[in-house]
């Protein structure tokens, strides 16, 4: 049984739950002797500089916040400062990797299992000697960035799928572009009954009809112009194209959906996305069809289908994979009107799929795979 566990998200630990928080929580409730760190994003003070913000030093250690089922001190999280850019600071992931080492020995986690999200991280198999799984969510190595960072993260996915005790991914694609390190697929999941959970209209969502996007703006995933064509053809039958969840857009790319008549409410905490779900006319997605969102396993897809709304994706991988009369798929030049025909429409919400993961299940597989690879450990070092 794997009894302290070390997770280096890329997220932090916030009231937005992704993949990492609903496994970690559900690994804290499925054993109670298990400790875990959330080792969160170090705090770029140089970055924040450039961009005209306050700096502010990372928070360190610190107790996690209180979750059902957990007693007090069993999750902490460490959230590290990155003051220098890297061409000036060399060294500085080095440090980082051992001050992550010093953070689990004094919030008292011993010989744990490394749970690893950023393949930046790669340097802490050294830095620290433990055992490592290597959670593929996203295969960044495909994603649009700058040649340095590229070639920062194909170096630290290499090691770590050449070195890393187990590896897991959460779509098949990933499962394929990875096969050479025989991963085992553990999809995101649901809560189904918290879904169906009836729960009043929130006084922020704009009057019908409605048309919802759930997830972080980015434009890795966000197709600009089509979210645009999308919010015209919404206004012309009176409605609204409406996101909730954090804003991760330049500023003018902010100014030409709200110039468009795009409705961005921001991050929302995960126990309140329910409800703009279940009354919104219609559940969107509006993204790219490139390699890196071919990688991806949506749990808004999971979240979408437990509530029942009529959907519209562009064709992504999920959605377009899914045979389900919800889910309509449409091409970019298609999708502004499909949504703005579902929006206008009366639909009866449908019943949750019966073969819809859940994370009580998916928790249970991964796991798994933390206490095999912590077993093997042991018995090494017996």
């Amino acid at each position: 049984m794997t009894r302290a566990v070390v997770l280096v998200s890329l997220e932090p630990w916030d009231d937005v739950w992704r993949r990492n928080q609903h496994l970690a929580a559900g690994l804290l409730r499925r054993d109670p002797g298990l400790r875990l760190l959330v080792v969160e994003p170090p705090v770029d003070v140089a970055h924040g500089l450039r961009r005209g913000t306050l700096p502010r030093p990372g928070r360190g250690l610190r107790q996690g916040p209180a979750l059902d089922g957990v007693e007090p001190g069993r999750l902490w999280l460490y959230e590290p400062t990155k003051v220098l850019p890297r061409r000036v600071a060399r060294r500085g992931d080095r440090r980082r990797d051992k001050a992550v080492v010093r953070a689990a020995r004094r919030a008292g986690l011993q010989q744990p299992t490394a749970w690893i999200n950023d393949p930046r991280a790669a340097g802490l198999l050294d830095a620290s000697g433990w055992p490592a799984v290597y959670d593929v969510t996203d295969d960044w190595v495909a994603a649009d960035r700058p040649p340095a960072e590229r070639a920062r993260l194909v170096h630290g996915e290499d090691v770590l799928l050449w070195r890393a005790a187990a590896v897991t991914v959460c779509s098949p694609a990933l499962a394929d572009r990875k096969a050479a390190a025989g991963p085992v697929l553990v999809t995101n999941g649901v809560d189904v009954a918290r879904y169906r959970r009836p729960a009043p209209r929130p006084a922020d969502l704009p009057a019908a009809p409605v048309a919802l996007y759930v997830g972080t703006l980015h434009r890795d995933r966000l197709d600009l112009a089509v979210c645009l064509a999308t919010a015209a053809a919404l206004a012309g039958r009176g409605g609204s194209l409406v996101a909730v969840g954090p804003v991760a857009l330049a500023g003018q790319d902010v100014a030409l959906l709200e110039g468009a008549g795009v409705v961005l409410l921001g991050a929302r905490p995960y126990t309140e996305v329910p409800a703009y779900l279940q009354h919104a006319d219609a559940l969107v997605v509006p993204h790219v069809v490139d390699e890196f969102t071919d990688s991806l396993d949506p749990l808004k897809l999971y979240e979408y289908l437990a509530v029942g709304r009529p959907v519209v994706s562009t064709p992504v991988a999920g959605f377009r994979d899914r045979r389900d009369p919800a889910v309509r798929v449409a091409e970019p030049g298609e999708f502004p009107a499909a949504v703005a025909d579902a929006a206008a429409g009366t639909h009866a919400t449908r019943k949750a799929p019966a073969d819809l993961p859940t994370w009580e299940r998916q928790v249970g597989l991964f796991g798994d795979v933390l206490d095999a690879v912590a077993d093997h450990a042991r018995a090494l070092r017996s």
